[in-house]
């Protein structure tokens, strides 16, 4: 009965430490965002469409839903880097842009402290 008692003590004490070591994103981003990027003194605006699948992040973003480029990225810890993928010939404000944030608002820097970019979740319609 005692030798019983240690092996389920085991299997508990292991599947809390497998799910400690790894933590779940801290934001869900899967939603669609407003955009404001600011470089230089200037201010742009535009759309985000995103959708989170655990650390995996996939989705579009741009000045307007009829002018948007793909976006993938990846939680670290509590850090959201999003990288652009422009289609050839185009170009995008930012290459990559580093975030943290909480479910509703999430602002971070763009291409290594050249700018600064926020995205703030719209309300869904009905909400």
């Amino acid at each position: 009965m005692v030798r019983i008692a240690w092996v389920l003590a085991a299997i508990l004490f292991s599947a809390a430490v497998g799910q400690t070591q790894q933590a779940p994103p801290q934001v869900d981003v899967t939603a669609a965002w407003d955009v404001t990027i600011k470089m230089s003194g200037s201010s742009v605006s535009g759309l985000a469409v995103l959708s989170q699948e655990g650390p995996k992040v996939t989705g579009m973003i741009g000045p307007a839903l009829t002018d948007m480029f793909p976006v993938d990225g990846r939680w670290d810890g509590d850090k959201l880097t999003i990288l652009a993928r422009p289609r050839t010939g185009r170009t995008t404000a930012f290459t990559e842009c580093e975030l943290t944030g909480t479910p509703g608002r999430m602002t971070g820097t763009i291409d290594t402290n050249q700018g600064t970019i926020e995205f703030v979740r719209k309300k869904r319609e009905g909400k």
